[in-house]
């Protein structure tokens, strides 16, 4: 059966290093601690350290950096500001605490709780909080905060705070294993934190010599919102047969947040409720997507996906007047226009991502090499919104398994725009995942090392 999977993700102060520095001292006896009776309790995680060279970094050349993407004003750069190659430091703690119950019969009770603290210094994690607010500063967005009951004949339910598949499959292992975890799992009309869901999953079914586990998601959002209600709806499907695994995901969501951010939360079309009259249209995105890795041999695993994004569109409302007037969540707007008497109508848009990669074991020692794909949009937007842009990044890394749970790495990419200008559509930022601008550059590179601790 499919179990929640714990993603490591790149990108991470005195505390939190501490930490890190803690759990990496410990010995082997220390990584996955089960307590409480007859090991009802069991306490896993990671801590991952990162530092990295990034060339093209300019740290203070947007003027608003952390508006949303979609606002007009926030295209506007500094001049004069100077662009170079610049350090970052990242860190990411993440442990999950578990219980489970034997009730008896075939049937297991279970809870997760889970949550992710990050920090660090550098471009590219300060690029990061502009679309990573949500999460990085709100307490109340939880990675698993869940309860589930299951039975080996029948399946499992699991109801609460979970990651959704579009994200976290994207996420690990497939971009984690080829070095694009972010820019893979952190990109397209996907969300990737659901807070109010309901989980049911099947149990493997025999099919064509392999196993086949099926899986349906149901988010409400934040149910306050009673105009324009948010609704998401997930399909999960993973086979597998020999050497071979598939995973597809299909995502369907109804007012969240319209945004090209596979890792955001999804919870109504604003933050707060007291928007819901004044809002007079709601949003709509989907996203497909289907993955795969194949053992080659007992040390070549080959790995490609596809991912079809579709947004519906979000005209932009002033939701409040004056010198610091309010604006909901907007998307592919139409800025200084007017359609059939609608002001700064949004437009539809889709797209399709590409992701390849391969991996080399011999021994400790892993290689590996990705790229991944990020197309132009078709729309009909009148204006340019970055529709006309796509995205390639390219990587190679080395992975050394130290053992005890401790594995170094070192890694090395580039990534290259189409065009001088606003991000593709299906980025959620211009200087997102790199740090590198679209507006000024077209190109960047980096190079780093770091080491992550599994308990």
């Amino acid at each position: 059966m499919s179990l929640p999977s714990k993603p490591l993700l790149k990108h991470p102060s005195g505390m939190q290093l501490a930490l890190a520095g803690a759990l990496l001292s410990l010995s082997a006896s220390s990584y996955a601690i089960d307590f409480g009776p007859d090991g009802m309790f069991s306490l896993t995680g990671f801590a991952k350290m990162e530092t990295a060279m990034s060339s093209n970094q300019c740290k203070d050349c947007a003027r608003f950096p952390l508006e949303d993407k979609q606002r007009i004003w926030a295209d506007e750069l500094v001049n004069g500001k100077e662009y170079k190659t610049m350090a970052q430091t990242t860190i990411l703690f993440q442990p999950w605490l578990g219980a489970k119950y034997n009730l008896g019969q075939g049937y297991t009770a279970s809870a997760l709780i889970s949550q992710r603290f990050r920090g660090g210094a550098g471009t590219v994690l300060d690029s990061v909080k502009s679309i990573d607010r949500d999460m990085a500063f709100d307490p109340t967005i939880w990675y698993e905060k869940n309860i589930a009951i299951s039975h080996e004949d029948y399946g499992r339910v699991a109801i609460g705070s979970m990651t959704a598949r579009g994200w976290a499959v994207a996420d690990y292992p497939y971009g984690t294993n080829i070095g694009l975890s972010n820019e893979w799992a952190g990109s397209g009309a996907g969300y990737g934190m659901l807070g109010n869901a309901i989980r049911v999953t099947t149990r493997p079914f025999d099919v064509m010599n392999g196993d086949l586990v099926l899986e349906a998601t149901i988010d409400q959002g934040k149910t306050e919102f009673t105009k324009n209600k948010p609704l998401l709806i997930e399909l999960y499907a993973q086979y597998h047969q020999g050497d071979l695994v598939v995973d597809a995901v299909f995502q369907n969501a109804k007012n969240g947040k319209p945004l090209a951010w596979g890792h955001g939360p999804f919870g109504a079309l604003t933050d707060s409720a007291a928007d819901d009259s004044l809002l007079t249209s709601g949003a709509e995105q989907s996203m497909a997507m289907a993955v795969a890795r194949y053992q080659l041999t007992s040390q070549i695993e080959l790995s490609g996906g596809v991912r079809a994004n579709r947004w519906s569109g979000m005209r932009a409302i002033q939701l409040s007047t004056g010198a610091q007037g309010l604006w909901n969540n907007m998307f592919n707007v139409a800025w200084d226009t007017n359609v059939g008497g609608v002001a700064n109508p949004g437009y539809s848009a889709s797209s399709v991502d590409l992701s390849a990669g391969a991996r080399y074991r011999t021994g400790p020692w892993t290689g590996s090499v990705g790229v991944i794909y990020l197309g132009t949009a078709s729309t009909s937007n009148p204006t340019e919104r970055g529709q006309s842009n796509d995205a390639t990044a390219a990587t190679v890394g080395l992975n050394y398994d130290y053992g005890q749970g401790i594995q170094f790495y070192g890694f090395a990419g580039l990534s290259h725009f189409g065009r001088i200008g606003l991000s593709p559509m299906s980025m959620p930022g211009n200087n997102a995942f790199w740090g590198v601008d679209s507006r000024v550059t077209q190109d960047g590179n980096w190079f780093g090392a770091g080491v992550v601790y599994t308990f």
